[in-house]
């Protein structure tokens, strides 16, 4: 299986937010930068986000979105539907019409498989990511900056 470059971008956009954003608002270019999507399209993803109560977007000066809940409250599961729609629509694509139905497929496979994906995507949280990018030395936006005393 392979996901859509729209939910890998939606995984990614959401990385980005719950490893760099610190619960305070990013905007989705800064976003788009970090992640080389192009902002049109992950705001559209966004949008997605926001309308599935992923993430909450503030608007004005210092706007931006943040995660709706917890990192360790959103699986990848639920980032991938809220893009794609129900992945039990996705993988099993619907039965086709019943003249043309092929007799001898094992069409008894596709609903345990997408239960399978379904699990596996629901074992995975956001937060989960995040402490393996950390174990990885997954560089954070902010490693660069410095901090000045007076």
């Amino acid at each position: 299986m392979r996901l859509s470059q729209q939910a890998q971008y939606a995984i990614c956009g959401m990385f980005d937010l719950a490893y760099n954003g610190e619960s305070s608002p990013v905007q989705v270019r800064v976003i788009g930068e970090r992640q080389r999507i192009p902002e049109r399209y992950l705001e559209q993803i966004f949008q997605r986000l926001r309308r599935a109560d992923l993430v909450r977007g503030k608007r004005g000066p210092g706007g931006g979105y943040v995660l709706a809940r917890e990192p360790g409250a959103i699986t990848l599961r639920d980032i991938v539907e809220a893009v794609e729609g129900p992945l039990t629509d996705a993988l099993a694509g619907g039965p086709p019409p019943r003249d043309r139905r092929p007799v001898h497929r094992p069409n008894f496979l596709w609903p345990e498989l997408c239960e399978r994906i379904q699990a596996a995507l629901g074992d995975v949280s956001l937060a989960d990511v995040c402490r393996r990018a950390a174990a990885l030395a997954v560089r954070r936006a902010d490693a660069d900056s410095r901090v000045y005393h007076i």
